[in-house]
């Protein structure tokens, strides 16, 4: 059995990596589906992958990074690392700080188990059975979501810094009044999780691996990540051909506002 304080360290580890690189000039190649990829993202990969080998050599690793191979077997898993090194490549590229290391455990579709590090920002979000946690300037706190706004208050809606979609735009405008927060990374479930926003409408594409580490965080926290417009929990690993995610809201709960 892994200690939490490992993999989080572990995180820590791939995040120097990535700020070390983040420091200097880099070089920015494409990958197939051609979304951004640097040098960072292979550094955050190969340290996370190696550290969980070690730590955990009995729980097979996915990273969006990973080869072929892995991408095809991980249907039958059941307990799984889910990975991604570098979440929010093009915030790395504009330098904004807006990035992530994004480590989670699933166990049986669900996410049990996350790490989010944002290196630059200095800042660490955590989740678990034992409930969810924030590290900043050293000080660790335990973080819970909002109540759902009441009556006449303003809904503090997250958005993505580089993706709001027109389904998106169309959601907000069916909410009472908004202030909508952009941000970039798995940050976005984060600020939900922390009590920070009050909801985030993903009506876009993501992967898995963008989601899982912050979804643990969410739940812990006491908050949902919900399938949309069915509103049923948000699961991993339950579709061989893809590892994208359906569009999903994350939120204290269901309200008659939007659900």
């Amino acid at each position: 059995m892994f200690n939490n304080q490992d993999i989080i360290a572990l995180a820590k580890s791939a995040g120097a990596a990535i700020m070390e690189i983040y420091q200097r000039d880099f070089a920015i190649s494409e990958k197939s589906d051609e979304s951004p990829l640097t040098e960072a993202d292979l550094a955050s990969h190969h340290c996370i992958v190696d550290g969980l080998k070690t730590l955990t050599p009995e729980i097979p690793v996915l990273s969006e990074e990973s080869g072929g191979s892995e991408h095809q077997d991980r249907i039958a898993w059941q307990k799984y690392w889910l990975i991604d090194p570098l979440d929010g490549t093009k915030e790395f590229i504009k330098k904004n700080g807006e990035f992530t290391v994004n480590i989670a455990l699933i166990d049986q579709g669900k996410a049990v188990f996350g790490v989010v590090y944002a290196p630059a920002l200095g800042v660490t979000y955590w989740g678990d059975a034992e409930g969810a946690f924030k590290e900043s300037n050293g000080q660790v706190t335990p973080i819970h979501v909002s109540e759902i706004p009441a009556e006449g208050a303003v809904w503090r809606v997250v958005g993505s810094r580089s993706h709001q979609s027109d389904e998106f735009k169309e959601f907000v405008k069916g909410l009472p009044e908004t202030e909508v927060v952009s941000m970039g990374s798995s940050l976005k479930l984060c600020l939900v999780a922390e009590g920070a926003a009050d909801i985030y409408p993903r009506l876009g594409l993501t992967s898995e691996w963008d989601t899982a580490a912050a979804h643990a965080v969410v739940s812990a926290a006491g908050g949902q990540v919900l399938q949309y417009p069915e509103l049923t929990p948000l699961l991993y690993n339950t579709r061989p051909e893809t590892l994208l995610n359906p569009f999903f809201i994350v939120c204290a709960d269901k309200s008659d506002k939007w659900a």
